[in-house]
């Protein structure tokens, strides 16, 4: 034994004996440190691993794993809790997403998997017609732009119809676009297109307007000619062209809102036929029987009478409100036969002897409230030759 601990080393020998003891002494305190380390299994954002480490809190941990966790982000357990072996730690990292309520813009970190989930957190109730896009199932992601548009009422009124319609437009313009509602040309609308929907203000009126063009085809009256006829006993006519009516047509412009109409001009007229005068011959053959101091209108009394157009009606002597005798007191209904005018004392002196054509000769003897000016009623027999008469433009001649 002496002998061998006696034993001398070279320099070289004794220096690699020292740095294996020392590299012993290393690997038994390193051994030492890595069993005092805790085992934990922490899962980063969905990804699980296993690791080894000393520090004490959950919070030294992340620090140590170069995480810097925001307050929105989901750790479990606490940034507080001691670190324990076998720990089960998750981390879910907080993504920003930029969320836009009605017009409104803020941005907000959330761990939330959906769209849903986040509203929910955010305590953002979503009504039956509320807009929100993405939708709700979708999965929430980075930098996500979150619209949501919460619906309101507007009351709408088209061409006439009430109705009340859920939006989420913002404007006149989008909220047509929305409901499927198209303007015509003249078509208006209150308030104008650009204007702002809102809770407060959601009030649309369409006024349905339409311009057309009507045309409508009025009788243009024939006048009546008369021609003296020598071979014709005086008092006597004889009908020797029948008058033809004329037809006019009279263009109006039309303006229609909501199916009624609000105005109507006459834009021209157009004659679609002339009428073709009706050409009587008139009798001036005075009868040998006739005696001199007959009270018939002598020749020259006819050409001397005043000749102007009036428009005439007719009337019997049972009318409504009619009494059967003339403002002078003839007798009507004991006279159904005769020749008997009423007139506008005024343009017509009572006891006148006038010619009218199509009638004959008459006396005027009757007035009437609602014979005024140039206009005339003449006497018939009947309701059926008072219809047949009608309303009519004619020449008269007041004989002198």
């Amino acid at each position: 034994m002496k002998n061998l601990f006696s034993v001398k080393l070279g320099k070289g020998k004794v220096l690699f004996l020292v740095a294996c003891l020392l590299l012993a002494g290393t690997g038994t305190a390193y051994g030492a440190h890595e069993l005092t380390k805790q085992s934990i299994t922490i899962s980063i954002n969905g990804k699980e691993k296993t690791i080894r480490t000393h520090e004490e809190t959950v919070a030294q941990l992340l620090s140590d794993l170069g995480i810097r966790t925001r307050a929105e982000d989901h750790i479990s357990p606490s940034l507080n809790t001691k670190i324990q072996d076998n720990m089960n730690i998750v981390y879910d990292a907080a993504i920003p997403v930029h969320l836009t309520l009605d017009g409104k813009e803020k941005t907000i970190w959330t761990t939330d998997q959906t769209v849903g989930a986040l509203l929910k957190n955010e305590k953002i109730d979503i009504g039956k017609h509320d807009q929100v896009t993405p939708g709700k199932n979708d999965k929430i992601k980075k930098n996500m732009d979150l619209v949501v548009q919460q619906a309101f009422q507007v009351s709408l009124n088209d061409g006439g119809k009430d109705k009340k319609v859920w939006t989420t437009s913002t404007t006149v313009a989008d909220f047509l676009k929305q409901q499927e509602l198209k303007l015509k040309k003249h078509d208006k609308i209150k308030p104008a297109l650009h204007s702002h929907l809102s809770k407060k203000s959601a009030d649309v009126k369409i006024t349905r307007v339409e311009k057309v063009t009507d045309v409508v085809e009025e009788k243009i009256a024939f006048d009546t000619k008369h021609k003296k006829d020598r071979s014709l006993e005086k008092g006597k006519e004889k009908v020797l062209e029948k008058g033809e009516e004329g037809k006019l047509k009279k263009h109006y412009a039309i303006v229609k809102e909501n199916g009624k109409v609000v105005s109507k001009e006459l834009i021209k007229e157009v004659t679609a036929k002339d009428s073709k005068d009706r050409l009587v011959a008139v009798g001036t053959q005075v009868s040998k029987k006739e005696p001199k101091a007959s009270p018939a209108v002598s020749r020259s009394n006819e050409s001397s009478g005043k000749e102007f157009y009036v428009t005439s009606t007719a009337y019997t002597a049972g009318c409504v409100g009619c009494t059967g005798r003339t403002s002078t007191g003839f007798n009507l209904k004991a006279n159904p036969g005769a020749k008997v005018i009423a007139v506008d004392p005024s343009v017509i002196p009572l006891g006148s002897k006038v010619y009218v054509e199509g009638y004959g000769y008459a006396v005027a003897s009757d007035t009437g409230s609602a014979i005024k000016g140039n206009k005339i009623d003449v006497f018939v027999p009947s309701k059926s030759a008072a219809y047949q008469w009608g309303n009519k433009r004619v020449k008269i001649r007041v004989l002198k």
